[in-house]
């Protein structure tokens, strides 16, 4: 199912649907969260009550078996709500992030794991990114050493999200050393595992925004996995987790998305109504033209994403889709937030008009979780045919 010039039936019911539950969190409740730190949690079990967490799961473990373009919607919607990251971040994981179960799980797997995290029983975490390695994966350090019952896991991780209310953790290893493989990227694997408090310490990083949904670093002594736990082959964790990345691009450029779409919408109701030397501030062209300049950046951003969402629901590659839809996206979504913000002057730096909140959380999709630099370099290469540069 793709989305064309105008959404299906079944598209726009999805969307009223969303738009539904999230009237019922307006920006003070954003705002709200985003001073105590507090997580949505009744935000999530509304989602989570209507359905909403299996969108893009199979039928067959209690999901809706819809496609990345129906995710994609989902998360634009909840986004452009006003929610943001600090909604969209809450439910991100649940959307896609298990996906490695539903692909490379055995049956029993995904009978066992998934409709827990559907119905929002068990809450999830990611842990891949490390303190030495950062987007350099085949070089992570945590290791998995065979037990007579399992593995053991030692090492660290850093910028793991959710983790202080997570009760299992998907986390990737090196069951393998490095100078033991063929290729550096053999020999990671990866788990689903309950978080054992006993044996991980969480501890939140303090940072920029998106407060509510706290990033953590992970300090992993001696946590006991089972084979049972082991998602896929050993050693194929790094072609497990690369099956999974166009996605979260994707993602991640919806979500910017629908976050620009929110500030666009405060601004041009501010430009409106602010009256200046006694007009409004919207009828002068220094003020029209950047907000239409964000709202074609927006909208040329979102056809390339639901392109790749629409190649990847077809079985096509989208890689060079889902890396540029995750970069004109982000870029877009940071350029509507500052505009918004400059649009409102002073009072775009007060938290009482929330566009500040929007743009310290469109600083998420430049970064996270590849860089913009990495991204040209994918192009440069896959796409152009440039020689590798680093």
């Amino acid at each position: 199912m793709t989305i064309g010039i105008e959404p299906t039936e079944a598209q726009s019911a999805i969307k009223e649907a969303i738009e539904k539950i999230c009237s019922k969190y307006d920006d003070h409740y954003w705002l709200k969260t985003d001073e105590s730190g507090d997580f949505p949690e009744q935000f999530v079990a509304d989602v989570a009550a209507g359905g909403w967490l299996g969108v893009a799961m199979p039928e067959s473990v209690g999901g809706a078996g819809l496609g990345l373009t129906e995710a994609a919607l989902m998360m634009q919607t909840v986004a452009a709500s006003g929610a943001g990251f600090s909604g969209a971040s809450a439910i991100h994981l649940n959307i896609f992030g298990l996906m490695p179960i539903v692909k490379f799980g055995t049956p029993e797997q995904q009978q066992r794991f998934l409709p827990p995290a559907i119905d929002g029983t068990d809450k999830a975490c990611f842990a891949v990114t490390e303190p030495n390695s950062g987007l350099d994966t085949a070089s992570l350090e945590t290791r998995a050493e065979r037990t007579n019952r399992g593995y053991r896991i030692r090492g660290r991780k850093i910028w793991t999200t959710n983790a202080q209310r997570a009760n299992k953790i998907l986390i990737i290893a090196r069951t393998t050393p490095k100078d033991q493989v063929r290729r550096p990227t053999d020999g990671l694997s990866l788990f689903y595992a309950d978080f054992d408090r006993t044996r991980i310490e969480a501890n939140p990083i303090p940072k920029m925004g998106r407060k509510a949904v706290e990033c953590n670093t992970l300090f992993i002594e001696d946590l006991e996995v089972s084979d049972a736990e082991l998602i896929g082959e050993e050693g194929a964790g790094f072609k497990i987790l690369l099956s999974g990345l166009n996605p979260e691009r994707v993602l991640f450029a919806a979500e910017a998305i629908g976050l620009g779409r929110a500030a666009l919408k405060r601004a041009a109701q501010y430009a409106k109504e602010r009256i200046v030397f006694g007009r409004p501030i919207g009828q002068n062209q220094g003020i029209q033209h950047p907000l239409a300049r964000a709202w074609a950046e927006l909208e040329a951003a979102d056809l390339l994403t639901f392109k790749a969402a629409a190649l990847y629901d077809s079985g096509r590659d989208c890689g060079a889709e889902a890396n540029a839809a995750k970069y004109l996206g982000a870029e877009a979504g940071f350029r509507a937030c500052e505009t918004s913000v400059l649009v409102h002057g002073g009072m775009g730096y007060a938290k009482e008009y929330f566009v500040e909140r929007y743009f310290r959380e469109a600083m998420i999709a430049r970064i996270a979780p590849v860089s913009r630099e990495m991204i040209l370099n994918y192009i440069a290469e896959r796409v152009l045919g440039l020689p590798k540069s680093y």
